[in-house]
């Protein structure tokens, strides 16, 4: 296995008139020896781990690239040679070695907004709350709240809104909220996914392939 080399960090030094110099983190030039020893090391550290992070995170983008591109390749054989197809709703697909220790799946992943028909939804199901008496259906109230209240960046909360369309309730005008909220519902763009698994035998469980820094 090929080892894993960083990629070349400049080591922030500017020589100018036989001296050393360092910017600061607003620009001013600092000589180096006035540069506190503990300050130096951690700038040494951090240039390292910054080369081996940006070279490792180039090759995950290769490997991202390497991976449609190997898919795409085995799909357009599947299909000439054998006028077979990969897929299944939406665009995601399996793929399994032969015996059943790895597979990679591709997903698509929808990204929903919504339009102007939810605040119809919201004015109708107001509506409701209000006739309804404060003792009754507390946790609904709750879960009205949280799905339209917006967080920092203006978006409400799309997890809630799809809890109140799994809620049973007959009332008329809950029902054509309900509507209005499909209504409202759009999408505004898709991202694909690529997962790799992995397991002992074909009787044990499915192991991700960890990539993500986060959960390694």
């Amino acid at each position: 296995m090929s080892e894993h080399r960083p990629l070349p960090i400049p080591d922030g030094r500017i020589a100018l008139a036989g001296k050393e110099y360092m910017p600061d983190a607003k620009g001013k030039l600092v000589p180096v020896e006035l540069i506190d020893a503990a300050a130096l090391l951690e700038d040494e550290t951090v240039r390292k781990i910054a080369g081996y992070g940006m070279a490792l995170s180039e090759q995950v983008a290769r490997f991202k690239g390497h991976t449609f591109e190997d898919l795409g390749d085995f799909e357009a054989i599947l299909a000439q040679e054998y006028g077979a197809t990969k897929g299944g709703a939406k665009g995601n697909k399996t793929f399994m070695s032969f015996d059943g220790l790895f597979k990679v799946t591709v997903q698509v992943a929808d990204h929903i907004d919504f339009g102007p028909q939810l605040q119809i939804a919201k004015t109708l199901i107001d509506e409701c709350l209000t006739e309804w008496s404060a003792e009754s259906g507390p946790e609904i109230r709750a879960i009205v709240t949280r799905a339209f209240n917006t967080d920092k960046a203006g978006q409400i909360n799309r997890s809630e809104i799809f809890m109140l369309l799994r809620l049973e309730i007959e009332d008329a005008r809950w029902q054509e909220a309900m509507r209005a909220i499909r209504d409202a519902m759009r999408v505004v763009g898709s991202k694909t996914y690529v997962r790799l698994y992995r397991r002992q035998t074909p009787e044990s469980a499915w192991e991700a392939v960890t990539i993500d820094l986060a959960k390694a």
